[in-house]
C-alpha cells in the first residue's frame, strides 16, 4: 500500500500564498509518484485535522511561522508523526535571527554586524551608518525587510504603524552586497548550491511582503567552492541549523 503523505501548506503567516503554491506543486509531484496524498491548509485546528487524517508522514511546506520556527515540529512530535526538514530546536534557533547569529559566531562563521532594538527606536534615527538593513528578528524570506541607504534622511517611518504585524523587536544589520546562495543538507550530505536571483531589484525602503518570483540557478562553481570551504571549516556542524531557515 502506498504511503500516506499529509502535505502541510498555507497557515497564517505573511508567506501564506507562497506556501500554498509550493504545497500544491509538492502534492501534485507526490501524486504522480504514486503516493496517497492529503493536502492540508493548516489552521489553528491542525492537531485535530492530523489526528483524523492519520498520515504516515507529514511534508512540511509551510513558509514562516508556525511552520519554520519549531511550533509545528513540536506538535508533530507530540502526535508522533514523522515529518520532513529540521527538528524543533534547529528550526526554532534558525528562525530567531539573533540566536542563530550567536551560534554562527560561536562556530567562527562570519556574520554581518548587527544590533537588536525596538522598532520604535529603529524608526527614530539612524542607529548605524547607512547602508544597513532593518528586518524582523523572527520572520522568513524578505517579509518586513527594509534596505536603508545614504539617500534616506531618516529610517522607515512605517515602523511606527499601528498595523505593523512583524513584532516589536527588529534587527539592524550592516548591509553586505553579494550573491544569495542556499544549500540544503540531507543527513551529512550537502546538496547542490543554488543561487537565487531576484526577478526585480529589491525595493529600497519599501516593506517587501509580496516579493516577485526569483530566478533559481544551480551553479556548479559555487558547489565546488562550498565543498572545498566546508571540508576544513566549522561550517558543517551547523549546516542542519542553516538549512532550516
Amino acid at each position: 500500500m502506498a504511503k500516506h503523505v499529509a502535505v502541510l501548506m498555507g497557515g497564517w503567516s505573511a508567506e501564506r500564498e507562497v506556501s500554498l503554491r509550493s504545497g500544491r506543486a509538492c502534492a501534485a509531484a507526490l501524486t504522480r509518484r504514486g503516493y496517497r496524498v492529503t493536502p492540508i491548509d493548516v489552521g489553528r485546528d491542525i492537531a485535530t485535522v492530523l489526528t483524523a487524517a492519520k498520515p504516515d508522514v507529514a511534508l512540511n511546506v509551510l513558509h514562516g511561522r508556525p511552520g519554520e520556527d519549531g511550533t509545528l515540529q513540536g506538535l508533530l512530535e507530540v502526535l508522533d508523526i514523522p515529518y520532513s526538514h529540521s527538528g524543533v530546536l534547529a528550526s526554532a534557533l534558525a528562525m530567531q535571527k539573533d540566536y542563530a547569529k550567536a551560534l554562527f559566531r560561536a562556530c567562527d562563521v562570519p556574520v554581518a554586524e548587527d544590533t537588536v532594538v525596538s522598532r520604535f527606536e529603529a524608526a527614530r534615527a539612524h542607529l548605524m551608518a547607512p547602508p544597513y538593513v532593518i528586518k524582523p528578528i523572527a520572520e522568513g524570506s524578505s517579509v518586513g525587510v527594509f534596505i536603508v541607504t545614504a539617500e534616506h534622511p531618516h529610517p522607515p517611518q512605517e515602523l511606527f504603524r499601528d498595523d505593523w504585524a512583524f513584532g516589536d523587536k527588529v534587527m539592524i544589520e550592516r548591509y553586505v552586497p553579494g550573491k544569495e546562495l542556499t544549500c540544503a543538507v540531507m543527513g551529512d550530505r550537502a546538496l547542490d548550491v543554488i543561487e537565487i536571483v531576484p526577478a526585480t531589484r529589491f525595493t529600497t525602503m519599501k516593506r517587501n511582503t509580496q516579493p516577485a518570483a526569483p530566478n533559481i540557478c544551480c551553479r556548479r562553481q559555487f558547489y565546488r567552492m562550498f565543498t572545498r570551504r566546508s571540508a576544513d571549516s566549522p561550517w558543517l556542524p551547523i549546516t542542519r541549523l542553516a538549512a532550516a531557515a
